[in-house]
């Protein structure tokens, strides 16, 4: 609300109508030290949150938690976008491809000598660097920027409302795959609903990213029973983003256990209409919608790990090692999907057996519904957490792919991981702009973001990594154990507010 800083692109002079903001100008030390214990009063929520979840936290009515998160978007969606200038480019696109002109090949910078209102507006460094999304992705952009009609802050407005929906939809869909589990519901609500970090980081910040996982997490939903539906929305999903195609292999995977032919039929529809998406779309996005892809995939962040090796071997071998690093990242990703894909495999969801309700066990082949939407959540989350914790280009706002999925299963050792994860990634990107920062400011920040955020990023995946490597005997043993100690006293084994395995891999 204060406007304009090293955290907030301006958008230029004040207008009735959203985006609102004070004009105070405050300065980057200030804006950076409030940031950051925003942050930390965020990741402590989320904390002090699980912990309740964990004590019983099922009073609270699911009509106020909707309430409360409508009222989070709608105050967050009027304010301009904080934390980086990525929806600046977005626009600059969607404001190009509208004009019927190739936002994959023209310069934004540029275009139109540079005067227009919304493409002129965006940011180093991306000033003369073409669209790298996708086209379903570029289509929304073009919405908002046909919306705007011209106006800076109403093309933003518009284009924060699209991404408010879509962090909504996430919220309604996964409350409604774990509708009749308490615990399991309010754990969505912790860690989705009412996160203030994602709310800070896809709603505030104004990334895509939202949009991709609001399709991708409605594929995953439907995808045991409607398939034509769950086509549409995973072809839309990767349409937007190709990294959420992962979400893709993880339905494969939940339907694996299907008879052939039905598996063949069942896939069959899900193609054909993924396709009816995907085709239209490409051929309206024209040749060089992946251009710049293979530019992009040589990028390595400040925070990532792999920092740590390419400020060491750069100097020594030039920029041809990141030819190297994407396809070793790609080997290590897959390794730890595999180790993920083996530790969580009896990890209860909160998904019920009989999900959706009233649907038959027998129509997937003796699976229920529910067991295969809670087999591709745990896949989801593998595949997922396997890309984001090995993939050489990370930023904070990629995180939200994992915790939709993250959210629908029991507590494990990833909460906190994923929890720390974010919380220093958010922290590393602190004030978010590359430009607007004083001296002093630049090289605080810009020195946790380089020599500090990779190392707790690099404990992040070690800890992760160690906990897949522990033997999973062990801890069926010890829950064989305690199982037995209730039965000896009398107790329930599966008391109210347990989640449900919904699985019997």
């Amino acid at each position: 609300m204060a406007g304009d800083s090293a955290a907030v692109p301006g958008l230029g002079p004040a207008t009735w109508y959203p985006s609102w903001d004070l004009g105070l100008h405050p300065g980057s030390g200030l804006v950076s030290v409030v940031l950051a214990i925003a942050a930390g009063l965020g990741a402590v929520a989320i904390r002090a949150g699980l912990l309740a979840v964990r004590s019983g936290l099922t009073w609270l009515s699911p009509r106020a938690v909707l309430v409360a998160a409508g009222a989070a978007v709608l105050l967050l969606t009027v304010l301009p976008p904080l934390g980086s200038a990525d929806h600046l480019s977005y626009l600059a696109y969607g404001r190009i491809a509208a004009a019927g002109d190739d936002p994959y090949v023209v310069d934004p910078g540029t275009w139109r000598g540079g005067t227009d209102p919304v493409a002129g507006a965006i940011q180093p460094p991306w000033q003369h660097t073409p669209s790298v999304y996708g086209p379903v992705s570029t289509a929304a952009q073009v919405l908002a920027a046909w919306a705007g009609d011209g106006s800076l802050r109403l093309t933003v407005w518009f284009w924060q409302i699209i991404c408010g929906l879509a962090f909504l939809a996430v919220a309604l869909t996964l409350d409604r795959l774990t509708r009749g589990n308490p615990q399991a519901r309010a754990r969505t609500w912790v860690l989705w609903t009412l996160n203030p970090l994602l709310l800070g980081q896809v709603v505030l910040g104004g990334h895509l990213d939202v949009i991709a996982v609001a399709f991708a997490i409605g594929a995953l939903a439907l995808a045991s029973t409607r398939p034509v539906w769950a086509g549409l929305l995973i072809g839309a999903a990767v349409g937007s983003k190709v990294t959420i195609g992962l979400f893709a292999l993880a339905i494969l995977w939940g339907l694996r256990h299907r008879p052939l032919p039905q598996l063949a039929r069942h896939l069959g529809v899900m193609a054909l209409a993924g396709l009816a998406v995907l085709v239209p779309a490409h051929l309206w996005s024209g040749p060089h919608t992946y251009d710049r892809l293979h530019e992009a995939s040589r990028q390595v962040s400040l925070a990532s790990p792999w920092r740590l090796l390419t400020n060491e071997l750069d100097p020594v071998f030039g920029s041809g090692l990141r030819d190297v690093i994407g396809p070793v990242a790609m080997g290590l990703g897959a390794v730890l999907v595999l180790l993920l894909l083996r530790r969580m495999r009896e990890v209860p969801t909160g998904i019920p057996a009989d999900y959706p309700a009233g649907a038959s066990g027998g129509a997937s082949g003796g699976a229920s519904g529910g067991a295969e939407t809670a087999s591709m959540a745990r896949a989801a989350l593998a595949l997922g957490v396997g890309w984001l914790l090995t993939t050489p280009y990370s930023l904070p706002w990629y995180d939200s792919m994992v915790w939709a999925p993250l959210a629908l299963l029991t507590p494990t050792l990833l909460d906190g991981a994923l929890l720390a994860r974010l919380f220093v990634l958010v922290v590393a990107y602190v004030p978010g702009r590359v430009v607007g920062m004083s001296e002093p400011v630049e090289a605080i920040t810009l020195g946790f973001r380089r020599s500090v955020a990779p190392w707790l990023e690099l404990a992040v995946v070690v800890t992760v990594l160690a906990w897949t490597c522990l033997r999973w005997k062990e801890f069926r043993r010890s829950e064989g154990q305690s199982t037995m100690d209730d039965v000896e006293h009398g107790r329930s084994a599966s008391p109210v507010g347990k989640f449900d395995v919904g699985s019997a891999e």
